[in-house]
């Protein structure tokens, strides 16, 4: 079984709705009281993490400048950003839990990408 299922065309898919979340959820979930970067650090990725889709060389890329591959590079740095964030920014609660699980997530997505070359003989 191949481990490494997420194709390009996955990811295209997810990451429009993944940037609108990154805006939308820290507001729903009523984040900030306690410190205001564990909002703001959520709704300035999420609007980062569109453009980015926007400037992909993907299918669902509008500009298409960026290549798949910075894409890739840029969304393992935003994972392990987010992990480092809730001890390193002092979240706790929910805030802590919020990033350090999506952090482990776009990680996680980061290393089960399918290499374009493999893609392309499946």
């Amino acid at each position: 079984m191949q481990l490494r299922f997420i194709t390009k065309s996955i990811h295209a898919y997810l990451d429009y709705p993944v940037a609108f979340g990154l805006v939308a959820m820290p507001f729903a979930f009523g984040f900030g009281a306690d410190n205001a970067l564990a909002l703001w650090l959520s709704v300035v990725t999420g609007i980062a993490a569109f453009l980015l889709t926007v400037l992909t060389d993907h299918q669902l890329g509008i500009i298409r400048v960026l290549p798949y591959s910075v894409h890739l590079a840029v969304d393992g740095l935003v994972g392990i950003a987010f992990v480092v964030a809730p001890v390193a920014l002092g979240f706790s609660g929910m805030e802590f839990w919020y990033y350090l699980v999506l952090g482990l997530t776009v990680l996680a997505v980061v290393g089960l990408h399918q290499p374009e070359d493999k893609a392309a003989m499946a």
